[in-house]
């Protein structure tokens, strides 16, 4: 027996760049007030919970959802499940939510993703000898000459899809200009983790061309500008059977705004030297999967850890990019790994419950993963 999952409230905390507004914050910290926010939103007691799955992939391991959802008082018999699929981490922990449902193993599951890389360890590699060589990317495939820099593998994708630097830092200005004019309606996502902290997404600015031309390259047309900052923030979902959804008021599935379904999702493999194509191929098999095409979408938000990544994701798809991140993607927010995804799913969630439509979200992330999931309001 198979049953609908619905994501009955969903926020986020801002998103601050690295050794920023959250650096005083360990992940449990940060992500807590999000989960209890999400609770009030859904009219849910903490008991209701059945399980938290948290996507974190920079922390040291212990897992983190269950240091999540003790700091958050939910029931000790909440164990928590944490997993780590680097960017599609967060944006996975819901679709392993809606599996759980759907199964009938749960009827209330909260799922997102924390980051800090303010607070990520120390990472070094024992030698033989008895030495540590430090490191900051894992390698994340078992061939050295094919586990590119992703800086590099995106100045690849650049040239693949004849995507210039112009084109990036056009769309680089784009995010940050779209963000900083939804700032106001971009508040109702937010959850506010400290009283004394901004209520908005600190790293939003007046990004220019002529800014752009100055920022240093990475590799090839790749450049600081066209590239998300690194970050901390936490990204959480309430998902529900349709029970529970339909439970919280007399008036229907949501109190304050349409209902909103977690249709389904997908998670691909591909050639890990161009890691930024592979929600491509996520895209148009969960597409096909629900019997969908690009013009039944009406929202769609897409990773933006380089301007170029979003770009060849739209092009590569098929997708409008007039639908695609309405109201500025990472490029003006940051990239906090394993919250990522959430907040792609976060940022979906609000727009469909005002606006209604199918929305799609998809991310992608080292080593070839790609991840696309689609949502509904009824």
């Amino acid at each position: 027996m198979t049953h609908r999952v619905y994501v009955t409230a969903a926020r986020r905390s801002i998103v601050a760049p690295r050794g920023g507004a959250l650096a005083h914050l360990a992940p449990h910290q940060l992500a807590a007030p999000v989960v209890q926010a999400v609770l009030a939103d859904a009219e849910l007691a903490f008991d209701q919970v059945d399980e938290v799955i948290c996507g974190n992939a920079l922390g040291a391991g212990g897992n983190p959802a269950r240091l999540v959802a003790l700091a958050a008082g939910l029931p000790e018999r909440v164990a928590g499940l944490s997993i780590d699929r680097q960017c599609c981490s967060g944006l996975d922990a819901l679709l392993l939510g809606q599996a759980l449902i759907k199964s009938g193993q749960a009827n209330v599951v909260i799922a997102g993703g924390v980051e800090s890389y303010s607070r990520r360890p120390y990472r070094a590699h024992h030698n033989p000898d008895g030495s540590q060589t430090a490191y900051d990317q894992p390698a994340f495939t078992p061939w050295p000459a094919r586990d590119p820099n992703m800086a590099k593998a995106a100045d690849d994708l650049a040239q693949k899809y004849a995507i210039d630097r112009h084109q990036q830092d056009s769309w680089a200005v784009e995010s940050h200009t779209k963000a900083l004019a939804s700032r106001a309606y971009l508040t109702t996502e937010i959850c506010q983790i400290e009283t004394q902290l901004t209520s908005h997404d600190s790293y939003s600015r007046q990004l220019s061309h002529r800014l752009c031309a100055r920022a240093k390259s990475i590799h090839g047309s790749v450049t600081h500008a066209n590239t998300a900052v690194a970050a901390d923030a936490a990204a959480f979902c309430v998902l529900t059977s349709a029970r529970y959804a339909t439970g919280r008021s007399a008036t229907g599935l949501s109190a304050t705004g349409r209902a909103v379904q977690l249709l389904g999702g997908i998670t691909t493999g591909s050639n890990p030297c161009l890691p930024g194509l592979a929600p491509v191929t996520a895209i148009k098999q969960v597409l096909d999967r629900h019997r969908l095409t690009t013009t039944d979408l009406s929202h769609a938000e897409i990773m933006e850890a380089f301007a170029v990544q979003a770009l060849a994701c739209i092009q590569g798809a098929g997708l409008d990019r007039n639908l695609v991140n309405r109201h500025g993607g990472a490029l003006a927010r940051g990239h906090p790994i394993a919250a990522s995804g959430a907040i792609l799913a976060v940022r979906l969630f609000h727009d469909l419950r005002n606006s209604g439509g199918i929305g799609l979200a998809a991310i992608a992330a080292a080593g070839g993963l790609g991840t696309a999931a689609l949502l509904q309001a009824d």
